[in-house]
């Protein structure tokens, strides 16, 4: 019963864990889309801070996993 249970469990945060970071990443990727369509000229500030971002939200998930 025990191993059923944490079966379920490990696989619902496995699952809870990829997603959000993804809508995350997905709303991250949108918005500096955005920016840059606005601002064309600060494109190296967007890009180094959506990396850095982006980074920091998969590390979200690879715990998760891990």
């Amino acid at each position: 019963m025990f191993s059923l249970v944490s079966t379920v469990v490990a696989g619902l945060v496995i699952a809870l864990g990829v997603f959000f970071p993804a809508l995350a990443m997905g709303k991250t990727i949108s918005q500096a889309l955005d920016s840059l369509a606005r601002q064309p000229e600060s494109e190296k500030a967007i890009s180094r801070t959506l990396f850095i971002g982006l980074a920091m939200i998969e590390s979200l998930a690879i715990y998760c996993l891990v």
